[in-house]
């Protein structure tokens, strides 16, 4: 009897210490759960360049910061460029470099993304509407590794915005205008960031007198303050927005935030950058481009692709991410914008 009764009062103790114990470590097990967490989420919780990879797969991107603040859009140079007009802008992070081939492989070709993973896809990503394999050699002889991949549509550039989106579970899309030119002009008034000398041009872009006629290998000149490279020549970089030839004319009376153009027809589209067969005072961080019907003349099919201009071997992509996530809705509204047939 006094055995019973001493495991009992002992049973009792231990009861008490457990809890106790629980009581005490609970709080410090849970405050170092959230900083693990948080540490795992820190480059995506704070303002700072990071890196993304792209899960189950050995491809990566780097993203860098883009400031908020008010700049001056536009210049006098050309018609469509005017008045130049005060614009506010929200903090974004912006892809570091074009997105190469590398990348847009896996997007394009699921066969290839999965025996990539070595394991089946998730089913989100699994059913996403993809390109078709184009008929043509989408590179133009031009090669793929490390290079920019070229030829996709506004269209097919927001899909793959949309299939990023499925893989890491991050709000990707395209720059707007004022976006992009903002942070390729990163605080500069200049002709080009680094100033108005043309002859400099060589040091940051690959363009008509430097490329040899073709798409370079990313990140090899110089980038603008900001950490964009290629941001100048290399391939044309699509916006999303529409390209309105007056659009600048409605926005004098006030600082406007974050402009938009929405899509309201397949053409045109809103382009900027210059490519590698530009001239120099193409790409001056001002200049304004849009797509082309004729991009897709050669193309046999009717209604024409949604995916590809089989005659725009300079127009790519680079993404950007908005500080602020819109709501789940909200995103996929903007990804699941039914394409616009092209006869």
């Amino acid at each position: 009897m006094i055995w019973v009764n001493f495991l009992l009062a002992h049973k009792n103790t231990m009861n008490k210490l457990n809890k106790f114990l629980r009581t005490l470590f609970l709080p410090v097990i849970l405050v170092v759960t959230a900083f693990l967490f948080a540490w795992k989420s820190l480059p995506f919780n704070q303002f700072e360049p990071y890196t993304q990879e792209i899960p189950d797969s050995k491809q990566s991107f780097q993203m860098v910061p883009i400031p908020g603040g008010t700049f001056a859009m536009g210049s006098l140079v050309q018609e469509d460029e005017q008045p130049v007009h005060k614009v506010e802008i929200s903090p974004f992070w912006m892809g570091a470099h074009e997105i190469t081939w590398d990348i847009f492989e896996l997007f394009l070709d699921k066969n290839y993304e999965q025996a990539i993973a070595e394991k089946p896809l998730p089913t989100q990503v699994d059913g996403l509407s993809r390109p078709s394999i184009p008929y043509l050699d989408m590179t133009f002889g031009m090669g793929k590794e490390g290079k920019p991949a070229i030829g996709m549509t506004q269209y097919g550039a927001l899909q793959f915005c949309k299939w990023l989106y499925l893989k890491t579970g991050i709000f990707y899309r395209l720059p707007t205008e004022a976006e992009w030119e903002y942070a390729a002009k990163a605080g500069s008034q200049s002709k080009y960031f680094f100033g108005n000398d043309a002859a400099l041009l060589g040091e940051y872009a690959w363009y008509d007198r430097n490329s040899g006629g073709t798409t370079q290998a990313i990140g090899q000149k110089k980038p603008n303050p900001w950490g964009l490279y290629d941001i100048l020549g290399n391939v044309m970089e699509w916006t999303s927005d529409q390209y309105v030839n007056d659009a600048y004319t409605k926005r004098v009376e006030t600082v406007e935030k974050d402009p938009r153009l929405p899509i309201q027809s397949l053409y045109p589209g809103s382009i900027r950058g210059g490519n590698y067969k530009s001239t120099s005072e193409d790409l001056r961080v001002s200049k304004r481009f849009y797509s082309k019907a004729e991009w897709k003349r050669i193309d046999p099919q009717i209604p024409k692709s949604q995916w590809w201009f089989p005659e725009a071997p300079f127009l790519g992509l680079r993404v950007v991410r908005p500080m602020n996530a819109p709501s789940q809705g909200e995103i996929m509204n903007y990804y699941n914008r039914p394409p616009i047939a092209d006869y």
